[in-house]
């Protein structure tokens, strides 16, 4: 990996999006450009999945404390560590009130704010090599799980809350409206390179 690009102001980067929003893709490509350190929230949480006995949508199965854990350490990485990308779907909300950490949020929507969920799950379906049924199975059933548990955990069981609430994030990018190279040049000028 190439020595760290140092930004004026940022330590550390978090992207955040929905299953397939592209998220996993950003942070590895800004990872490849900063030659910073890339911490990728799905790998951590499939292990710690396999500890509890459970596949990634099994999130009732995984006991709380994992979770628990699991975000007080990116807060603890966030807080501590220097020239990390945190990618993971609560790493902006785990963010808030962290000084120099630039919080990306990566959407997949149309003009009206629609999510796409039909072209994440297209994502995952050629990400993954999995079937169209698995791939609509992951998106809905595993978020849905996902929400119930981080709503009763983090948000006083809020049934509105969502962690892709815009107001978490310094930057937001749109997949549906740009590619890979387009999402990866709007992060750079975001954070002072271009």
């Amino acid at each position: 990996m190439k020595k760290p690009i140092e930004l004026s102001g940022i330590n550390n980067i978090t992207i955040s999006g929905r299953i397939g929003s592209g998220a996993t893709t950003l942070a590895i490509k800004l990872s490849q450009s900063l030659g910073w350190k890339m911490v990728e929230g799905g790998a951590i949480m499939r292990k710690i999945n396999n500890q509890a006995g459970a596949n990634i949508i099994e999130t009732n199965k995984r006991p709380d404390h994992f979770d628990l854990e699991y975000e007080e350490m990116v807060k603890k990485i966030l807080r501590e560590k220097k020239n990390q990308i945190i990618q993971s779907h609560l790493a902006g909300f785990d963010a808030r009130g962290i000084e120099g950490v630039f919080k990306i949020l990566v959407v997949c929507e149309d003009e009206e704010e629609n999510d796409k969920k039909d072209i994440r799950i297209d994502r995952l379906i050629n990400r993954d090599k999995i079937t169209v049924a698995q791939a609509k199975y992951e998106v809905t059933e595993r978020e849905k799980r996902n929400l119930e548990k981080w709503r009763r955990l983090y948000a006083d069981n809020d049934e509105t809350w969502v962690y892709w609430e815009k107001k978490y994030y310094d930057l937001v990018i749109n997949t549906y409206s740009h590619n890979q190279e387009e999402t990866l040049k709007i992060a750079l000028k975001a954070i002072g390179l271009s």
